[in-house]
């Protein structure tokens, strides 16, 4: 059944709405875990950390596509709303054609900063040449990367959610079968694992610009932009205003992982390191429904505050919240549940890295019961076109509440600090998301 943006969204139809945007979110998630299990399983540990410890550098470069496309589906949606068709597929192939350019522009210098940046990052001798073999890869794909992201937004916002599942879908299928067939059949060990992921970064690409560039049943396809070079600079500049928050939320993440690893370095080594992935992949595929709840709900979040229907912005948010909490307290409880079968399947194969990884997830696990807040408040914002305040919850949320739990707590709590500097994170997240909701209710009519 086809929903459009501008209806009335009941529990149901919200729910059928966003849940391909939950499904395509959690299925990239599951396939970065097969990568992680093929890596750990087939290759070892010491290649396994040195993935993770050079991976918040790759994130860093690519994730000019998050902001493109999420402060970008927030300016067509509204656009849309406004009722302005042609203008809102102006903005997106402006959008679509500047990712290509920005892409290649970071990858240059990127190939060149992989080892030393490895080497600052605390790269021992043994874990160098994994990190700039797979580094040098990846980056071969990262104009790929960043398109893929984009369009994971566009499709929502141009009704075709369940096109970018099967999309996504087929990304996943790809990078899982290639990582069996590259590192488990042909043994090309980590050099094997990058080339899986580059090639289903091409899959997630190609097939929506194929898509886009042709006549097709959307509101939405790649054209000539012809708005001109200032209006074309001030559009890309909205979009990335807008999309700050996005691009903060993961560049923050980065650094903060980049941090998160310095730290376990110096108290549980390599085996900390390892441990800290283990959990990063399974926690983001927890964190994947909200993430993609708050990328299939903001374009109807979008459109009717461009449409100006504050009736149903108060409808939106008013479920959105009570769905939150409900995933939360799921989440939690599953994460306990699932700690030690998920660290035997990562890392059974050594008793000391299985303890020390089952132990981080149990008190890992809290902060499910927050995570969701801060992460549909900075959505929202985004949606509403207020990229401020977008931002200033996610820089807290991401950046200024870890970076100060992890170097305060493990000083008491050694280890045991790091795994709990994310629930203190998330809970104050979650107070700010709060003030700034209630703060802003009169402006926004959304309360």
């Amino acid at each position: 059944m086809h929903i459009s943006l501008s209806e009335h969204f009941s529990y149901r139809k919200l729910l059928r709405f966003t849940f391909p945007s939950i499904i395509m979110v959690t299925f990239t998630s599951v396939y970065g875990v097969v990568d992680g299990l093929f890596v750990s399983n087939f290759v070892g540990k010491t290649p396994f950390a040195a993935i993770n410890l050079i991976w918040p550098f790759l994130m860093i470069l690519g994730c000019g596509g998050f902001m493109i496309g999420t402060g970008g589906s927030a300016l067509v949606s509204k656009t849309m709303g406004e009722g302005d068709g042609e203008r809102a597929n102006r903005y997106f192939s402006l959008l679509v054609l500047f990712t290509v350019a920005l892409g290649i522009a970071i990858t240059i210098p990127g190939f060149f900063l992989i080892e030393p940046v490895a080497l600052l990052l605390g790269a021992d001798e043994a874990m160098l040449p994994y990190c700039v073999l797979y580094g040098r890869i990846i980056l071969v794909g990262q104009t790929s990367f960043m398109l893929q992201g984009v369009f994971q937004s566009f499709l929502v916002t141009a009704e075709k959610p369940t096109f970018g599942l099967a999309v996504t879908v087929g990304a996943g299928c790809a990078n899982m079968l290639l990582d069996f067939l590259f590192i488990a059949v042909f043994e090309w060990g980590i050099a094997g694992a990058a080339l899986a992921t580059v090639s289903s970064q091409l899959v997630g690409c190609v097939i929506p610009l194929v898509y886009f560039l042709r006549p097709n049943k959307s509101p939405l396809r790649i054209r000539r932009p012809g708005l001109g070079v200032a209006q074309g600079l001030r559009t890309i500049g909205k979009v990335a205003i807008n999309g700050s928050s996005e691009l903060m939320t993961n560049i923050s993440m980065s650094v903060v992982s980049m941090l998160y690893n310095h730290q376990l370095m110096k108290l549980a080594g390599e085996d900390g390191i390892a441990a800290y992935g283990v959990m990063m992949y399974v926690s983001f595929f927890f964190v994947s429904a909200f993430i993609g709840y708050s990328i299939g709900s903001a374009p109807v979040v979008g459109f009717h505050y461009g449409a100006g229907n504050h009736g149903e912005l108060k409808s939106l948010l008013r479920k959105s919240l009570l769905l939150t909490s409900l995933a939360g307290v799921c989440m939690a409880g599953l994460s306990v549940v699932l700690a030690s079968p998920l660290s035997a399947i990562f890392v059974g194969y050594d008793e000391g890295l299985f303890e020390l990884t089952r132990r981080g997830f149990l008190l890992y696990s809290a902060s499910f019961l927050f995570a969701g807040f801060g992460i549909f408040g900075s959505s929202f914002f985004t949606a509403l076109g207020n990229g401020g305040v977008s931002a200033a919850i996610s820089f807290l949320r991401t950046l200024a509440f870890q970076v100060a739990a992890v170097l305060i707590l493990p000083v008491f709590l050694k280890t045991d600090g790091i795994w709990l500097s994310i629930t203190v994170a998330e809970l104050l997240a979650t107070g700010v998301t709060a003030a700034f909701l209630v703060g802003m209710r009169k402006k926004y009519r959304y309360m």
